[in-house]
C-alpha cells in the first residue's frame, strides 16, 4: 500500500489508535565507562532513531540543556544521560558520522542546543518533520506521524517530566526509548514506501 497524503488526523481519530511502546532491549548509560563501549556497538548501525529530552522550563527566562540523547538501534536503545557522562568525544563521533543515517522529528533545534554544550559538527541527519512535508503529508511531529504512517498512538505523558534527575523512572525511561525507535521505524516506514 502507497502512502497518499489525504486530510490530517484530528485528536479523537489519533486516540482511537492503538497504544504503542517500545519492547526491545533499553540500556541506559549513566557513567562515564560504559560511554565509548555503547557508542561502539552503535557505530555498527546504518540507521539510528534520534532524539533528545530535556527538562522543561515553566518560568520566563528560565533554560536547561538536553538531560538526555536517545539512540534506537536495530535491535536496541540507548539512552545516554548527559548530567552523569558528559557530552563526551565518543557521542560527539558518533553524531559526526556522516555513514550512519541518524532520523528524527525537528532535530535542528536539538543539535543547535547540544552545538551549546559542546562544538561538534553534525553529519548524516534526516528530518522526517521535513519529508513529511516535501510528501505533502499533513503531519509533522513525531506522534502525528506515528499515527499517520504507522498507524498507532505513542504517549506524550512524560513529556514535561524533569529529565535531569539522577535515576530516571521506567515511564521515563519507555517514553524516551519509544521516541527514538519510532524515529527509526518511520525512516524505515518511508523508504519502503518510497516517499523519500
Amino acid at each position: 500500500m502507497t502512502i497518499t497524503p489525504t486530510r490530517k488526523l484530528d485528536k479523537q481519530e489519533i486516540n482511537d489508535l492503538p497504544l504503542k511502546t517500545y519492547d526491545g532491549k533499553i540500556f541506559v548509560i549513566n557513567t562515564f565507562q560504559d560511554v565509548k563501549p555503547s557508542c561502539d556497538l552503535l557505530q555498527k548501525e546504518n540507521v539510528l532513531g534520534f532524539d533528545t529530552e530535556t527538562r522543561p522550563a515553566f518560568q520566563k527566562g528560565e533554560h536547561y540543556s538536553p538531560s538526555i540523547i536517545q539512540f534506537a538501534g536495530e535491535k536496541s536503545v540507548f539512552i545516554f544521560q548527559l548530567p552523569q557522562v558528559g557530552f563526551c568525544k565518543p557521542i560527539k563521533q558518533l553524531l559526526s558520522n556522516r555513514s550512519i543515517l541518524k532520523c528524527g522529528v525537528a532535530i535542528k533545534y536539538d543539535l543547535s542546543e547540544l552545538n551549546q554544550l559542546s562544538k561538534f559538527i553534525p553529519r548524516g541527519f534526516i528530518d522526517l518533520g521535513e519529508l513529511a512535508r516535501k510528501a505533502f503529508i499533513p503531519h509533522h511531529g513525531l506522534r502525528g506521524l506515528a499515527a499517520y504512517i504507522l498507524r498507532f498512538r505513542i504517549s506524550k505523558q512524560a513529556q514535561t517530566s524533569n529529565w535531569n534527575i539522577k535515576t530516571l523512572s521506567k515511564k521515563q525511561i519507555l517514553y524516551a526509548a519509544t521516541d527514538a525507535w519510532v524515529g527509526r521505524e518511520l525512516y524505515l516506514k518511508f523508504m519502503k514506501e518510497k516517499i523519500i
